[in-house]
């Protein structure tokens, strides 16, 4: 681990030097991931990109990626784009990244399962906003919303998400 790394703790996510509070998947922490368990991938996870939605706030970093009208991101396990992202319309089963709600409006993307998917083993695993305290995700990691704004400018080239 370096300085650097987010760590998942049961007492939140350890990132510059505090904790952050956060939910994890329904699932638990899993070291045999599927697709639809809603388990948190156990490892070593880097982050690989970052989307925004750009009519709800300003780019985080000059390197986020805005978020637009058609974006999906596949989850279809049989579909030759499994767990990348894909435009509308698409025919195969995907979930919407410009959502109604804010859930998406800040994305941090991970590596699990990715560039190289494995069909089955599970698709995104984001770092994005909670729905509220406890409320456990799919299997990605949620924070409160001003602290994942917080974070996003700190992440680095070289900084993982590490669930152990």
């Amino acid at each position: 681990m370096t300085p650097g790394d987010m760590v998942l703790t049961p007492k939140g996510l350890r990132f510059a030097g505090r904790y952050w509070p956060c939910t994890i998947g329904r699932g638990g922490v899993s070291a045999a991931k599927r697709e639809g368990d809603g388990a948190t991938p156990r490892g070593v996870h880097r982050i690989v990109g970052m989307l925004y939605r750009p009519d709800r706030m300003a780019p985080p970093t000059d390197w986020a990626v805005p978020i637009g009208p058609g974006d999906l991101w596949s989850d279809d396990p049989a579909a030759p784009d499994y767990n990348m992202m894909v435009r509308a319309p698409y025919p195969h089963s995907h979930e919407v990244l410009r959502r109604a709600d804010p859930l998406y409006d800040l994305v941090i993307l991970t590596d699990w399962n990715w560039p190289y998917a494995i069909s089955g083993r599970g698709s995104a695993i984001f770092i994005h906003q909670w729905r509220r305290p406890g409320y456990p995700t799919e299997g990605c990691i949620a924070l409160r919303r001003a602290d994942l704004h917080a974070i996003a400018p700190m992440i680095r080239h070289r900084t993982r998400l590490i669930v152990p």
